[in-house]
């Protein structure tokens, strides 16, 4: 059978997994196999698994499966469980990868799986709809296109605000140039977009300056700003559109709703949960030990709850 297999069982807690083809049966098991149908080096076959997998196996006469047929798939439970026995005994259930499968699944059991959809009334919903209305809400929003020639040693400020200056001469005389000047001299992000930021909130957008965006809310539509200087350098900005706040009714967004309210319940319950394993749990730390070890950015670094729970109202799939 398949490794990957292998890490489901080991992360099910050495036990029969819900979710997979294995038999496994130890000391420390707590799921119902099912009755037993025969043994591989003491540990039992469960009869659940069985019909699982066998249920994957489509019968030679079309109708149902002959005892070879069934034979062959205790066969590959057998295997199963010894390839499963094998990674027990090299180690497996140590890797760092297999400890994540095993939280995710304890999680899940544990946590996540015992919140429905079905647990939350629509006038609950709809309570917590009108108490944080703002939450869904679409906020006003304005699109800009921005220019910035940056302060550097090699281009003191006298000199970054005079060429600024220059492009703005030239963008008064033909705003439709913008583009254009912007791939050419801009020196942020957006120059290869023609200096188009998009649509950006009053709350801002992450490595844009916010009074680059106070500056764009203040103005009218299709205006042109003077240059003007912020941390990174001078600026010019130009404004095409801008977009109104949008109130949406319960209605439409009940599923949102929904999905927010389902995400803060799990989140009380995973830190109910966890906080309850801390607490009895004997925790030390080394903190020179910890300081002296070397640790490498991550491009993209994990948010959130373990178990696929993560920020900005994310929820694993749970029963309906």
């Amino acid at each position: 059978m398949w490794l990957g297999s292998i890490f489901l069982v080991v992360a099910l807690g050495c036990g029969e997994a819900e979710n997979s083809n294995s038999s496994v049966s130890t000391p420390s098991a707590t799921v119902d196999i099912g009755s037993t149908i025969g043994t591989v080096d003491g540990q039992p076959i469960g009869s659940k698994s069985f019909a699982m997998m066998a249920s994957r196996k489509r019968p030679a006469d079309n109708k149902a499966l002959s005892i070879d047929e069934r034979k062959e798939v205790f066969d590959d439970l057998v295997i199963e469980e010894l390839l499963y026995q094998k990674a027990l005994a090299k180690g497996l259930d140590k890797d760092p990868k297999v400890k994540k499968v095993m939280v995710n699944a304890l999680l899940r059991e544990e946590v996540y799986g015992s919140v429905k959809n079905g647990d939350f009334t629509d006038a609950e919903l709809k309570a917590y709809f009108e108490e944080h209305k703002s939450d869904f809400t679409v906020p006003a929003k304005v699109q800009l296109s921005r220019i910035l020639i940056k302060v550097t040693d090699a281009r003191p400020e006298a000199e970054a605000e005079a060429k600024a200056q220059r492009l703005y001469g030239q963008l008064r005389s033909d705003i439709g140039k913008f583009s254009e000047l912007a791939k050419e001299h801009s020196e942020d992000p957006y120059k290869r977009r023609g200096g188009d930021v998009g649509y950006v909130p009053a709350s801002g957008k992450p490595g844009l300056d916010s009074a680059i965006v106070e500056k764009a809310f203040e103005m009218k539509v299709e205006t042109l700003s003077e240059p003007f200087k912020t941390s990174d350098g001078y600026n010019i900005i130009y404004v095409p559109a801008k977009r109104e706040a949008q109130e949406r009714s319960f209605d439409k967004l009940k599923g949102s709703v929904l999905r927010k309210v389902k995400s803060e319940r799990i989140k009380q319950m995973y830190d109910q949960y966890t906080g309850n394993l801390k607490s009895g749990a004997q925790v030390s730390i080394d903190e020179a030990a910890l300081q002296a070890v070397e640790v490498k950015t991550a491009p993209r670094p994990m948010m959130g709850m373990p178990g696929g729970m993560g920020l900005g109202g994310m929820t694993p799939k749970t029963g309906k």
